[in-house]
């Protein structure tokens, strides 16, 4: 994309300073936080305004088995195959965008299926992976699988290289850290005593004294066609465990590289603020480039003016005598006392807001600093549902 090429070649060492900026320079953005918080659709409104004003390609995926991205992206679903959201669709926003937004959603057993056919050493192995009655069971709830496969899918996309921008929306945050783990934790399953114990029995007739007892009780307990089952399971997986290492450690690389950022979104609620903070904790910890906090849902900045304050609390306590006013009753079409009681709650409320808001202030400045971007967007009327909400939301993100 020779817009984005010519952002970089002409980009400095100084960090971002809005989100434009920052996607500009990546390839990878992976948005991550708690539930309930607006990432889904940050992830979307994002993508969509970096088609709209970058240019070039951009894919957005979701590893949320959530449908609401497509319904906002005017889709009548998607799956593993990326799919175009038609250029039809900008024009109720008025919009003509530079390039292209696309859009996929994680389909876990098509993606495992696919990463056998690429790392099993041969058809026969492919076919007998295939048809195993565990495999089939738990192909798509087996530990680590998703968050494994994930990694497989983002790694897949992004050295297939037709895609100049790709946003990665993840599960809720501590999810999140699996998602980052899962391609070393899964070679490390594959090494384990754990799974040597479980399949000796079946490379080899000789079972030691020691653990006879320990197949004696499991076969009584599962079964001995189901031992078998797992056993040849994991055999047949473990012709696939160099692939397995040599994919976590590229996988490793990428997420590390220069052209991978990370997005943390939040609102400044208690519990989401906890999550924001510990997931940027450990992103800091881990090295990985955090590139941006996303606060959603912020109150807005003149709820923290004292003026405003001030006449809020004259509301308050001089209701009565405001209700006096000439002609404020009749005007209003209600009688003083009601007007009264509405002036006073009316003060309340922008005060109890305000205390909200002050909290929320100390909070922001708080998260400021870490990331090279903070970025603060308030509560929309309505919620988000198709594209040009999306693009709302997009320009407040965006600048």
């Amino acid at each position: 994309m020779a817009s984005r090429d010519s952002q970089r070649s002409g980009a400095s060492n100084a960090p971002p300073d809005s989100i434009e900026a920052l996607f500009a320079a990546k390839e990878i953005v992976i948005a991550c936080g708690s539930g309930g918080v607006g990432k889904t659709t940050t992830a979307a409104a994002a993508a969509a305004m970096a088609a709209v004003r970058h240019g070039g390609k951009v894919l957005v995926v979701t590893v949320d088995p959530a449908r609401r991205l497509a319904n906002a992206l005017g889709l009548d679903g998607f799956g593993n195959v990326e799919k175009r959201v038609p250029p039809e669709a900008f024009k109720s926003s008025g919009v003509r965008p530079r390039g292209e937004l696309w859009a996929a959603m994680l389909d876990t057993k098509q993606s495992w299926d696919d990463l056998v056919r690429r790392h099993a050493p041969d058809p026969e192995t492919v076919s007998r992976i295939l048809a195993n009655p565990l495999y089939q069971n738990i192909s798509g709830k087996f530990i680590q699988s998703h968050d494994y496969i994930a990694m497989e899918r983002l790694y897949e996309i992004h050295s297939e290289g037709n895609f100049d921008l790709i946003v990665v929306d993840t599960p809720p945050t501590r999810n999140a850290i699996d998602f980052i783990e899962a391609p070393q934790r899964m070679a490390e399953f594959f090494s384990s005593r754990l799974l040597r114990l479980l399949i000796a029995p079946y490379r080899s007739r000789m079972v030691n004294m020691a653990s006879r007892p320990f197949y004696q009780v499991a076969d009584r307990v599962l079964g001995s066609q189901f031992l078998q089952d797992i056993a040849e399971f994991f055999i047949l997986f473990q012709t696939m465990y160099s692939g397995f290492v040599e994919r976590a450690r590229a996988v490793e690389r990428l997420l590390r590289d220069r052209r991978t950022t990370f997005v943390v979104v939040s609102t400044l609620e208690a519990a989401p603020v906890r999550e924001a903070e510990f997931f940027i904790q450990v992103l800091t910890q881990k090295k990985f480039h955090l590139g941006a906090l996303v606060l959603n849902k912020v109150l807005p900045d003149y709820l923290l003016d004292d003026a405003a304050e001030a006449r809020a609390a004259r509301l308050c306590d001089d209701a009565a005598e405001l209700a006096r006013t000439d002609g404020l009753a009749e005007f209003l079409e209600t009688d003083e006392a009601q007007l009264v009681r509405v002036l006073a709650e009316v003060g309340e409320n922008f005060r109890n807001f305000a205390v909200v808001a002050r909290r929320e202030a100390g909070l922001r400045r708080e998260l400021e600093g870490r990331p090279d971007v903070v970025v603060t967007v308030p509560e929309f009327d309505a919620d988000i549902h198709d594209l040009p909400g999306l693009l709302r939301l997009g320009e407040r993100i965006w600048t």
